[in-house]
């Protein structure tokens, strides 16, 4: 169950997991962190670290689980592109989501499917999140880094806040893009209308860099080439849906009457960094799944 508190001028400044320690007393201070580090707190719909300090009016969100909830291991056939005693690539078919969630405790996800795979996950991202160092959505296939040791995670999280992990990713969008390339420099937060949503607003929200760039031209669809600069919560599809190129199937995002792709036309198809440990350039590519490549065949051969 969600439990929402709107913060007090009183408590102006204070900590945030001393603010959560205060109102929930049969949890101790630890436990309290570590609910904030798995994601089950929110400040501002935000996923917030535990020294956030708070402001009037913030809306502070939480969900307590059963102390005795475990995830359990379940057998995937998991796409390994590259692994070794530090790190793991893994080429994640959509339809999968990263990790488990309030909202979907039930729900099979790819943690489940590393914990089957291996005993050797990082711990740091929280009992929830083992091994994961960033995510890809549930309907977003492709290339995802996970970090086998605690090590390994603690430099791949600084390299993605120095921005110095490389994401491309293949679009297929609505509407013919008539650049070569662009840059959409535009803040992102949650949608004012709609909470469930995200959106380019100067709300409490944060800053979203994304380069565009045309691969094919496909009449009234065009083939596009993403790059992150940020890494804000549905990032991408946000900015092109901001451009008036949203992506195909996007059920989100994207028109009402938008093809059925079975998921939205969005792979994260190459991945680039410097190891954590060894401090070697790796670089990884993953093809599109067979139903991004059939409407990609669909959509050329209308142009004949």
């Amino acid at each position: 169950m969600k439990h929402t508190v709107i913060v007090e001028n009183e408590f102006e400044n204070e900590r945030l997991d001393k603010f959560l320690t205060d109102i929930l007393k049969d949890l101790s201070r630890s436990e309290v962190q570590t609910m904030v580090k798995e994601g089950l707190v929110l400040v501002n719909h935000e996923v917030t670290k535990n020294n956030y300090r708070l402001k009037e009016e913030d809306v502070v969100t939480y969900e307590l689980i059963d102390k005795n909830y475990e995830i359990k291991p379940i057998k995937m056939d998991l796409d390994i592109v590259y692994e070794d005693e530090d790190i793991l690539v893994i080429n994640k078919p959509k339809d999968l989501i990263v990790h488990p969630s309030p909202s979907s405790l039930n729900t099979p996800t790819l943690v489940h499917g590393l914990l089957a795979y291996t005993d050797h996950l990082s711990d740091l991202g929280g009992e929830f999140r083992p091994g994961i160092v960033h995510r890809l959505d549930k309907d977003t296939s492709g290339l995802l880094l996970i970090a086998k040791t605690n090590r390994a995670h603690e430099v791949l999280t600084e390299d993605f806040k120095a921005h110095t992990v490389s994401r491309k990713y293949m679009a297929v969008v609505h509407n013919a893009f008539n650049h070569g390339s662009a840059i959409i420099d535009a803040p992102i937060g949650r949608d004012p209308k709609n909470r469930q949503k995200m959106a380019v607003t100067h709300t409490n929200s944060k800053e979203a860099k994304t380069k565009v760039y045309l691969e094919e031209a496909l009449g009234d669809f065009s083939r596009l080439r993403c790059e992150l600069e940020t890494g804000r919560t549905h990032q991408i599809r946000v900015h092109l849906e901001y451009i008036k190129h949203p992506i195909v199937g996007d059920k989100t995002y994207s028109y009402k009457n938008t093809l059925d792709t079975q998921g939205q036309m969005l792979h994260a198809y190459q991945l680039s960094f410097v190891h954590p440990i060894t401090k070697e350039a790796k670089s990884f590519e993953a093809a599109p799944p067979q139903i991004f490549m059939d409407v990609l065949d669909t959509l050329r051969s209308r142009l004949v």
